[in-house]
């Protein structure tokens, strides 16, 4: 009897879907912080090197997994982030956060658990990948929520000099569960935080001409910088300057000697995004400068957009097909995602992960009560393996199509 290689890792995946939901689950209940993901990486090594896979653990949080030919004629990376985000959960479930203040908020514990179990199901069919000369790393990131993130660490060593691509799943509560959601090129904005400070001399507020009225100016930023900004960049460029936190003042009759305002700015064009820190400085200054204000601006660069490469999302479309998982299409959107690091460095792909359950309501990503159908841990894992499974060697042969005895 002979079967194909994917069938193997399959029923390898299937055989271990208990055990992947029990892990999910822990990590749900113990979320840890960017740059703080220690047992995490503890529990994901230890899972690791127990099938036998080779582990290099990162300073401080994250870990590399190798597994299949060592020295690879042919590599595929697969990539999940491990950090919570810091708000408090509201879902209720029995496994939900015990750390106060922090959530998986955003499904970066389906992430991690995706890849894991892909790496177990291709540890299973470890000899096949050895003859065939593919090497799979699976990288285990750090701090994916804060700016600069934990992909630029890793791009900028030595982990990709020998990866020719890359994968990845995002949770999308928008999508049901069973489906996979692709799109060819730009998949999310590029996203930046700004932070304008202001400063000047305060006064009583029945006296604003003896002062330099900061209150005021502040709020010229906060609505005709945006405005202005959509009329000096291209309409097809979609550059957003959203406002999310702003402080002045502490009474109701005192002009401030100080206040700032922070959001953060997303362009759906790299090329776009490489000008609009300067082009927001420049609003700026014009709408503070009738004021007198002193002002500041902290301006730092996030991520560019995740452009997912033709071929790739080929890759995923197909083996999704295989796996029983229905790829449907996408649309860009204007959240920002440090996975584009990755992308600058070779071709890959991103993909939006169903978790929606069916006729259940739809929930968003960063809010406290994120619900996901954990059937889409199962469905995150085969997608990758099969995408794995499926590429195509320089000889022409895809490891999952070759018999096994």
């Amino acid at each position: 009897m002979t079967a194909p290689v994917l069938d193997l890792a399959l029923a390898r995946l299937a055989a271990i879907e208990d055990m992947l939901l029990d892990f999910r689950r822990d990590v749900h209940r113990h979320p840890e912080l960017s740059f703080a993901e220690h047992r995490t990486t503890a529990n994901v090594a230890d899972a690791l090197t127990d099938a036998g896979v080779k582990v290099t653990l990162l300073p401080g949080s994250g870990l590399v997994a190798d597994l299949g030919a060592e020295h690879a004629a042919y590599r595929i990376a697969l990539r999940a982030d491990l950090d919570a985000l810091a708000l408090p959960e509201r879902t209720h479930l029995p496994y939900a956060s015990v750390v106060p203040g922090v959530a998986h908020a955003c499904g970066h514990d389906v992430h991690v658990t995706v890849c894991l179990g892909a790496a177990l199901a291709l540890v299973s069919v470890q000899e096949h990948l050895v003859s065939s000369g593919l090497g799979v790393r699976v990288i285990f990131q750090p701090a994916e929520e804060v700016i600069p993130g934990g992909a630029l660490p890793i791009c900028e060593s030595e982990w990709l000099d020998d990866v020719d691509e890359i994968y990845a799943v995002h949770c999308d509560p928008t999508l049901d569960v069973g489906s996979i959601g692709l799109r060819v090129g730009p998949l999310t904005a590029a996203a930046d935080r700004v932070t304008v400070r202001l400063s000047g001399s305060g006064g009583h507020t029945s006296r604003p001409q003896l002062t330099q009225d900061l209150v005021f100016a502040l709020g010229k930023v906060i609505t005709e910088v945006p405005a202005a900004l959509g009329r000096r960049v291209d309409p097809r460029s979609s550059a957003s300057l959203v406002w999310g936190t702003v402080e002045a003042g502490h009474a109701a009759n005192v002009i401030p000697e100080s206040g700032s305002v922070s959001g953060t700015l997303r362009v759906l064009d790299a090329g776009a995004w490489d000008n609009a820190g300067a082009l927001v400085e420049e609003l700026v200054s014009s709408a503070v400068a009738p004021y007198g204000v002193q002002m500041a601006i902290e301006h730092i660069r996030g991520v560019p957009p995740v452009v997912n490469a033709p071929e790739a999302v080929d890759l995923l479309t197909d083996a999704a097909k295989r796996v029983g998982v229905d790829p449907v299409p996408t649309e860009q959107s204007m959240g920002g995602e440090d996975f584009a690091w990755y992308l600058t460095k070779v071709p890959g792909a991103m993909a939006r992960l169903g978790t929606r359950m069916p006729g259940g309501p739809t929930f968003d990503l960063h809010q406290g009560d994120l619900v996901v159908d954990e059937a889409s841990v199962t469905h995150g894992a085969r997608v990758l393996t099969a995408a794995v499974l499926s590429r195509r060697l320089p000889g022409g042969v895809a490891v999952g199509d070759v018999p096994s005895r």
